[in-house]
C-alpha cells in the first residue's frame, strides 16, 4: 500500500509521546488564521468540556472553570501547566486524579463478531433519556437534561448512545461522545468518550465494550484520527477494558471546579476516627477546602486544623482563639450575667446560694426560680420553674451533685432561643423546645418517653436522649400524671423544663425571622465576653419581638444542630479567612 501524506503524518504523531505540545502543533501552525478556534467549550449535558489547548491563557481558563453553572460538572482537558492555572483560583479548582487515554483510529481493530445479548443505538426518546438517567443515578453520576439529549438525537457533534438487552429491550448501559471536528473544527481531528455507565443490575456481559466499540467505529468512519477519554486513576477494571481495546495513556492533565458532586476527588479520605456530629461537620468543611486535619483525641473530639503557616486546635467548635479568661466568663454563669449586665443587656435577677434560709427568702420574693450549677453544661443539674420549698431544696441538692456552687435565678416564662454568633455576626438562630411526647391512648408515659428518647438518639448519633431521672418525673407529676399513666390521643406533654438538646430537646430554625434587637443583643454579648464563637441562650416571649433575658453563653455551641444555616462554613471562614470562597463571602 502506498504511504499517503496523511498516513505519514499519523505515524509521525504516534512515534512521539502524546503531549500538550503535540496536540497544540496544529494550533500553533494555524496562529496566523483568524478563524482558528479559541477558548472552546462544548456543553455535554453534565457540564462543559473545556478544551484547554485552545485557551489563550491559563488565567482565561481558570476564569471559565470558576464560572461553572450550579449542578454542572465541568472539566478542562489537555491542560499543559495545571500549576499555573490553579494559581489563579487555588480555593476553587483542583487537579483531577484521572488518567487520559487515547485510541488511535488507525490502530483500532473492530471485533469480528458482534457481542451477544446486546445492541447499541442512539438515544432517541424521552423514555431512553429517563432510562440512561436512572443508570447515572445508580452510579452517582450527573443526570443529563432530557431536552438536551433529545436536541442531539440527530447531532453530528455530540452523540448519546444506549445499550439495549436483546429480548427484553431494557436499557442496560450508556455512553456519550464528542466529535471535535464537528464541535469546533479541531485541526488535529480528534474525538472523545464520556460518561460510560453500565447498570449495576445488568446480567449481560460485554456491555461496556459494545458501547466503546460502537462509538469508536462511529467516529472512525467520520475521519476522526483518535478518541480520548478520562478515567479515574484507580479504576483498574475500566482501564483494563480500555487497554484491551487499544487505548494508551497520554501525558496531559485535567482540572475541575470544587463542588459537591466531585467532593470525594479533592477532599481526600475521611479520618478513620469516629467523631461526634459536632466535630464531624467542622472536619468535613475543612477537608472540602484542602485544610489538613489531624485527629488528636477521638474520644474527646479533639483535632488540629492546618493550612499554610496557620495551625489551630479545636474541641468541636471551641478553639485556641477563645482565651482561658473568656472561657471562665462563659462557664461561670454568674460572671456571664455580670459581664452582659455591664454591657447594658438584660439578664435574670440572680443570687449565689448561701443557706437554706436565704434560698427560701429568694423564692418567696420572686415566686418562681431556676436552680442551676454555677459551672455546668448540657443542662446537667438544672431545675426550672421551682415554686415550693420542698422542690427548691431537692433542686439545690441536685445542682450540688454537679457543682460545688449553686446559682439561684428568677424564672422567666417563654421560649428558649439559641443564637449562634461567629466573628461577632449572627449566623443562626433557633427556638429550642424541651423534650415532649404525644399520647396515643395506648402506651404509658414511660413507654412514650423511652420511644421518643430512642428516636432522638437515632437522629443525633446518640447525642440527644431524655433522662429517666427525678427532673423528668417532677415534670410528669406536676402535669398530673405518673410514669404509668396513659396519655390521651393527640395530647402532648413536656417532660423537661430545659430545652437542651442533650436532654431530648429539639430545634426550630428562626434565623430569617429573628427580631433585629435580639440579633443585636447576641452580637453585643459576644463582644462583651470577647468570644469569637458562642451560642447565646435567651428566654423570649416570641422570636419576632424585642423582649428577652440572656440566661447563658455556651463557648462550644453545636454547629451541626443549625442546618441548613452555614455554621460550619462561617466557622472555617473565621479560622482560615484565606480559604473563604466567593459564595461564602457574598
Amino acid at each position: 500500500m502506498a504511504i499517503t501524506p496523511r498516513h505519514h503524518h499519523e505515524r509521525m504523531l504516534r512515534k512521539q509521546m502524546p503531549s500538550y505540545e503535540s496536540m497544540q502543533a496544529e494550533h500553533i501552525r494555524a496562529d496566523a488564521d483568524a478563524d482558528a478556534p479559541r477558548n472552546v467549550s462544548v456543553h455535554c449535558g453534565w457540564g462543559r468540556l473545556l478544551l484547554a489547548n485552545t485557551f489563550e491563557s491559563p488565567k482565561e481558563l481558570a476564569k471559565s472553570l470558576t464560572e461553572e453553572s450550579t449542578g454542572d460538572r465541568d472539566i478542562a482537558l489537555y491542560v499543559a501547566d495545571p500549576h499555573v492555572v490553579l494559581s489563579h483560583a487555588p480555593q476553587s479548582l483542583f487537579l483531577d486524579p484521572s488518567d487520559t487515554m487515547r485510541l488511535w483510529m488507525s490502530q483500532y481493530r473492530p471485533r469480528t463478531r458482534a457481542l451477544p445479548g446486546v445492541t447499541v443505538r442512539r438515544a432517541s426518546s424521552t423514555a431512553d433519556v429517563e432510562a440512561l438517567n436512572a443508570i447515572f443515578t445508580q452510579r452517582k453520576m450527573v443526570c443529563a437534561p432530557v431536552d438536551h439529549v433529545l436536541a442531539h438525537r440527530h447531532s453530528k457533534d455530540v452523540v448519546y448512545l444506549v445499550a439495549e438487552a436483546l429480548g427484553s429491550g431494557k436499557i442496560i448501559g450508556t455512553v456519550m461522545g464528542v466529535n471535535h471536528i464537528k464541535a469546533f473544527g479541531d485541526p488535529s481531528k480528534g474525538s472523545s468518550l464520556w460518561c460510560l455507565a453500565v447498570s449495576p443490575d445488568s446480567k449481560t456481559p460485554g456491555v461496556g465494550e459494545a458501547l466503546v466499540r460502537y462509538l469508536a467505529e462511529y467516529f472512525q468512519t467520520r475521519e476522526c484520527q483518535y478518541m480520548d477519554l478520562s478515567v479515574l486513576h484507580d479504576n483498574y477494571e475500566a482501564k483494563a477494558l480500555y487497554e484491551k481495546l487499544g487505548f494508551q495513556a497520554i501525558r496531559t492533565f485535567a482540572l475541575k471546579k470544587k463542588n459537591a458532586i466531585n467532593e470525594k476527588l479533592f477532599v481526600g479520605p475521611e479520618p478513620s476516627a469516629k467523631l461526634n456530629p459536632y466535630a464531624k461537620i467542622i472536619v468535613n468543611e475543612a477537608m472540602r477546602r484542602g485544610i489538613e486535619v489531624v485527629i488528636d483525641d477521638e474520644v474527646n473530639n479533639l483535632f488540629t486544623l492546618s493550612f499554610g503557616g496557620r495551625r489551630i486546635r479545636c474541641h468541636e467548635s471551641l478553639t485556641d482563639m477563645t482565651t482561658a479568661l473568656t472561657m471562665s466568663l462563659c462557664q461561670n454563669k454568674m460572671l456571664t450575667h455580670r459581664t452582659c449586665a455591664r454591657a447594658g443587656l438584660r439578664t435574670p435577677i440572680y443570687q449565689l446560694y448561701d443557706s437554706r434560709e436565704q434560698a427560701e427568702e429568694f423564692l418567696a420574693d420572686h415566686g418562681a426560680v431556676v436552680v442551676k450549677p454555677l459551672d455546668s453544661e448540657q443542662g446537667k443539674g438544672i431545675s426550672v420553674d421551682i415554686r415550693n420549698v420542698d422542690d427548691l431544696h431537692a433542686a439545690i441538692n441536685k445542682a450540688e451533685s454537679v457543682s460545688s456552687s449553686v446559682l439561684l435565678e428568677t424564672y422567666h416564662p417563654g421560649f428558649d432561643l439559641r443564637v449562634v454568633v461567629i466573628d461577632f455576626d449572627t449566623v443562626a438562630a433557633a427556638i429550642r423546645r424541651p423534650a415532649e411526647i404525644y399520647g396515643n391512648g395506648r402506651d404509658s408515659i414511660r413507654t412514650l418517653v423511652e420511644k421518643q428518647s430512642r428516636r432522638r438518639a437515632a437522629a443525633t448519633g446518640g447525642e440527644s436522649q431524655i433522662p429517666m431521672d427525678a427532673e423528668t418525673e417532677r415534670c410528669i407529676r406536676e402535669a398530673g400524671y405518673d410514669w404509668d399513666s396513659v396519655l390521651p390521643v393527640e395530647a402532648h406533654l413536656f417532660v423537661r423544663r430545659t430545652a437542651n438538646l442533650h436532654t431530648g430537646g429539639t430545634l426550630i430554625d428562626v434565623t430569617d425571622d429573628l427580631h433585629p434587637e435580639l440579633r443585636a443583643a447576641a452580637e453585643e454579648a459576644a463582644r462583651a465576653l470577647q468570644i469569637p464563637v458562642v451560642g447565646m441562650d435567651f428566654i423570649v416571649k416570641d422570636h419576632t419581638s424585642p423582649d428577652y433575658v440572656i440566661i447563658e453563653a455556651n463557648e462550644r455551641p453545636g454547629l451541626e444542630n443549625h442546618a441548613p444555616q452555614p455554621t460550619a462554613q462561617r466557622f472555617i471562614d473565621l479560622l482560615f479567612p484565606l480559604t473563604r470562597s466567593v459564595r461564602h463571602a457574598s
